[in-house]
Order: C-alpha cells, then structure tokens, then sequence
C-alpha cells in the first residue's frame, strides 16, 4: 500500500482527481464495486489531501460528483435495461409474484432504501440500478441517494484525511464495519420474517402443526387413526391449546433469542469497534468526578433490568387488560398483559451468554424501555407517541452513558447490548402490526400501529 501511494503521490494532483472520480463512478456505473469497493480509494483520496498531494475540499466535491454520476448512470440503465431484465430468461426465473414484492418494497420504502444501501459495500453497487428497474421516479430516487452519497463521501475522506499515517489500519477496520453491516441488515430481515409469521400464524404450535400433519408420513398416521386424534382433540379446550402455544411458541423465541445474541455480538465484535473502546474509558475516568459518579450510580440502580421489567409488567397488566383484543393466542398475550414475558426470556439468555459475550445488563433495559414506549404510544395520539418514543430514546442513552461514566462497561458490550434490545423489540412491533393488518375489520381490532387516534 505504501508503494501505491508513493506512486499516486508522484502523479498530476489533475490526474490523480481524475482517476479518482473515474473509479468511484465505475462502482456502480459499471458495477465495478462488485469486485472492488469505493471505500480504499475514498480513504487513499483522504489520506493523499493529508500528505498534501490534493486539497481536502477539491477532492470531497470531485469525488462526490462523481459518484453522483455514476449513481444517475446506474439508474437510467436500470430504468433503460429492466423490462429486458424482466421478460428475459433469467427474469423468467425469479418469478412474477418476486418482482412484484420488489416492487412493493421499494414502493414502500421509497428512497429512504436508497439512502441505507449506500453504506453498505455491494448493496449500494446494485441499488441505484434495482431502482431504476423497478420504476422507481427518479425525483424520489435522487434527493435521498445525493443523502447518502454526501454524507458516506464526505466521511469517507475525511476519515482517510484524519487517519494519517493510521491510514492502513482505517481502511482494515472499515472494511470489516462494512461487512459486519451487511451481516447486520440480513439479521434485520430475519427480524421481520419471524415477526411477520407471527403475526399471521399467532397460534405457532398449531401452526407448525398443521404443516407437520401435511407430511406424507403424518398424513398417513392421520388417515389410520384420524378418529383416535379428533377424540383427543375434543378433550382440549381453549385453556388448555393457550397453554400449549405459550410453552411452545416461549421456546422457541428463547432458541431465537440465543441466536440474535450470537449475531449481535459477532457483529459487534467484528466491527472493528473495540479498538476505541480503551481511548473511550479513559476519557472518561479522566473527566471522574465523586458527585457525577453517585448521580451515575443512581441512573443505573433506578433504570436497572429488574425495575424495569416490574413496571413493564405492571403497564402490561394495567393497559392490556383494558384493551378489546383479548384473545386466546400467543402474539396477543405477548403484545398485551403478557408484554413482560419477551423481557424475561432475554434476561435467561444475557445471563446465560454474559461470560462469553460483549452481552450486559443494558439489553434489558434497552428492551424494557422501547417495550413500555410501545404499549404506551400504541394507545395515544401520534404527537404525543413521539414524545414518548423520545423520551425511551433518551432514557437509553442515559443509562448508557452512566454505565460507560462509571466504567461499568465499554463501548463495544454497550453497543452490543442496545442493538439487541432494540431488535429483540421490534420483533413484537413487527408481530403485532402485522397481526393488525391481516385482522378483518369485522374482528374490532383497533389501530395499534402507533398513530392513535386523531
């Protein structure tokens, strides 16, 4: 690498922009990225503006433009080249009912996609020209791209810049900050898959099954003994099929729970992240003072996992037995005075895998937190769900932040532990919308998405 940059360093600054800007717009105009990321030749740009080979504003500006063209470039041969795509054999493959769902998705997410899937390397490679294919307009498309495309540019160099002679160690842990991401979004759609077959199979023993008893060799059991199984049957009432749902379905969200922790935790670990974790300690212990530390303490001990869940449980009691939906499954128990039980089940598993894990306490408390501002907004008027989002949002920060103060815990097992909290929730969020959305309105099912009454 230092050969290189000798080389760049002996080059017209006016080539160097050029070959520079020609290699960020080829990631995704001609889908170079697939093969080579931008993110070495934005940190090779950053750190030649530190040597004083380019200047740091030029070269901000060339490179952005250029990967701005390179995007429009991508997006016009998506919108140009996608029906072909499509009617062509290999668009024949993935199915009708697959690209309509793609459609559906960039519909509903709109640019917003746009702007997540320029920091992820590969992602934002095919992006632009996904996009394009899809239909998406192009006055949607661009603003929340040129998002994206501004800041990812701009920090890119200016981390380069600022890395000086740590230059080789940035772009190593900046590339593995990006494969850890993408491992982080394949997390997320696994997040929302379960939520979302939750919400459409609220029953999960009886769900999976129904399934089972499709088999050939169940079939054939049911077929010779199919009356002996409907006497059975007749002996189960409702308490008795809630019971078996909530063993089998706490199971098997305890199961998931170990394996969100091991994701998080290598994405985490992976991420490059711990590196800062002994600068950020003593930052802090060298800003210690005897008053902070007792209000810190104080933080800590009030908003701890095991208060928290004994007010989540009382909220969940209070509000969901008011709530019309009561009914005898597992996603409304889990969404109404059963709310505490998700909460429960991620303590087993942060006490389980703390030793071997960045995994502390605070994943409880960030799950608490974000459960009790759900059962809350759910019930009020959007405004005041904002506020109540915020004021989770804050809290969680709070918490963190004395625990770091204190020297509880580092960054990384912090962070480690908020994502899992978050995501541990929004599987119910998930869950429970979507039950919402496939209910019939003939079932009085109020409007639990947040939004409230207006």
């Amino acid at each position: 690498m230092q050969e290189l940059v000798n080389l760049l360093s002996d080059l017209p600054p006016l080539l160097v922009y050029v070959v520079a800007a020609a290699l960020v717009a080829g990631e995704t105009a001609v889908i170079v990225g697939l093969v080579v990321p931008a993110e070495a030749t934005l940190l090779t740009v950053g750190f030649l503006a530190y040597l004083g080979t380019l200047r740091l504003v030029p070269a901000v500006i060339v490179v952005i433009l250029a990967a701005l063209a390179g995007d429009a470039l991508a997006f016009r041969s998506g919108r140009r080249y996608g029906p072909r795509l499509r009617s062509g054999r290999w668009g024949a493959r993935i199915g009708h009912e697959r690209w309509e769902k793609a459609d559906t998705m960039l519909a509903r997410l709109g640019g917003r996609a746009m702007f997540g899937a320029r920091w992820v390397a590969f992602v934002r490679t095919l992006a632009p020209r996904l996009a394009g294919g899809a239909g998406m307009p192009y006055r949607r498309f661009a603003p929340w791209n040129a998002l994206g495309v501004v800041t990812w540019v701009g920090a890119s160099v200016v981390v380069g810049y600022l890395a000086g002679e740590s230059y080789e160690t940035v772009s190593r842990y900046l590339g593995k900050a990006t494969g850890a991401l993408l491992v982080l979004l394949v997390a997320v759609a696994a997040i929302v898959l379960l939520g979302r077959w939750l919400g459409r199979n609220p029953d999960p023993a009886l769900a999976l099954a129904r399934r089972a008893a499709a088999l050939p060799p169940a079939r054939w059991v049911i077929q010779r003994y199919g009356l002996l199984f409907f006497l059975l049957s007749m002996r189960f009432g409702p308490g008795w099929a809630l019971a078996a749902n909530l063993v089998f379905g706490l199971g098997l969200l305890l199961l998931f729970a170990f394996a969100m922790a091991f994701v998080v935790n290598a994405v985490v670990r992976h991420s490059g992240l711990s590196v800062v974790d002994t600068t950020i300690a003593g930052w802090m212990a060298a800003r210690r003072t005897g008053g902070f530390t007792r209000a810190a303490d104080v933080v800590v001990t009030v908003l701890g996992p095991k208060s928290l869940v004994v007010v989540v449980a009382l909220a969940a009691i209070v509000l969901g037995w008011r709530s019309r939906t009561w009914r005898g499954d597992l996603v409304t128990l889990l969404a109404t005075a059963g709310a505490f039980l998700p909460l429960v089940l991620l303590a087993v598993a942060e006490r389980a895998l703390a030793e071997k894990l960045f995994l502390t306490q605070h994943a409880v408390v960030a799950a608490s937190l974000g459960t009790l501002a759900w059962l809350v907004a759910r019930r009020i008027r959007w405004v005041a769900g904002v506020a109540v989002w915020t004021a989770a949002v804050v809290a969680v920060v709070t918490v963190a932040a004395a625990r770091l103060y204190v020297g509880s815990n580092t960054a990384s097992q912090l962070v480690a532990s908020v994502l899992l909290g978050v995501l541990w929730t929004a599987v119910f969020m998930v869950a429970w919308a979507t039950r919402v959305r496939v209910e019939s309105p003939a079932r009085d099912v109020p409007d639990m998405s947040g939004s409230g009454p207006r």
